[in-house]
């Protein structure tokens, strides 16, 4: 494999508007992923952005970005105009969410294992459910899949529902994504799909065409950054590495 790592990152946000921008630590959030992103050590690292701010950040800090249209609806989109305009031979596209500044090195690394298998198409990553109000929580998207293999699901379905029914363990869907190159070029080619629109989760339409998603589970949730206090949190872990 010869992957790359693409971060989409958009300058518009409802609730922490400019959020690539805010200062964790002495750098910029969207940095710090990259940070993140290059100490996977998992392949080249690019930003890809609608925002000028955003590439000037980049530049300072020695990341290569890209601008890529203000309209796109979707990461997946931004980061396959971004492949797009960047060339080359890479065969994997790692999509690392801009929002992820404490990712561990190792959750992104993990995304790759299921693409040992020929059969699947795209990668992602689960956790176990141990906190029973994530379980009705619909802001919490639920793998379900059978095991095939180790810390290892073929994904059947994702759902903000409490699902499967039944004793056993449910899994939260980590939206950390490894596409094969010709898998993410089939998807950004696909209209939105019926389940997809239902329960607006972009990853059913690749379901719904027949392509393959495997998600290897790993240990702990990456804290995401929505709000403000999401930011703080970030801002006191990464200080107290920056202590250590």
């Amino acid at each position: 494999m010869k992957p790359i790592i693409i971060i989409p990152a958009r300058m518009a946000s409802t609730r922490l508007p400019g959020k690539p921008m805010a200062d964790i630590a002495g750098k910029p959030m969207i940095v710090q992923v990259a940070d993140r992103a290059r100490e996977s050590d998992c392949g080249d690292v690019l930003i890809a952005t609608d925002s000028r701010e955003v590439l000037q950040a980049a530049s300072d800090y020695g990341y290569k970005a890209v601008i890529t249209s203000e309209k796109h609806q979707s990461g997946s989109d931004r980061i396959f105009e971004a492949l797009t305009n960047l060339g080359g031979d890479f065969d994997v596209i790692i999509n690392v969410q801009g929002d992820l500044p404490t990712i561990s090195k190792a959750d992104i690394r993990a995304v790759l294992a299921p693409l040992n298998d020929e059969q699947c198409d795209i990668a992602t990553l689960g956790v176990e459910i141990t906190d029973t109000h994530e379980k009705t929580n619909p802001n919490v998207v639920k793998i379900v899949g059978s095991p095939i293999g180790e810390s290892l699901l073929r994904a059947l379905y994702f759902t903000r529902a409490t699902a499967p029914y039944g004793d056993g363990p449910l899994y939260h869907h980590i939206g950390l994504y490894a596409y094969r190159r010709a898998a993410l070029e089939r998807f950004v080619s696909l209209k939105p799909s019926t389940l997809e629109k239902r329960e607006s989760l972009e990853q059913l339409r690749a379901l719904e065409d027949g392509m393959m998603i495997h998600a290897a589970i790993i240990d702990t949730v990456p804290l995401g950054i929505d709000t403000p206090p999401d930011l703080e949190r970030a801002r006191a872990i990464l200080t107290q590495e920056i202590r250590k």
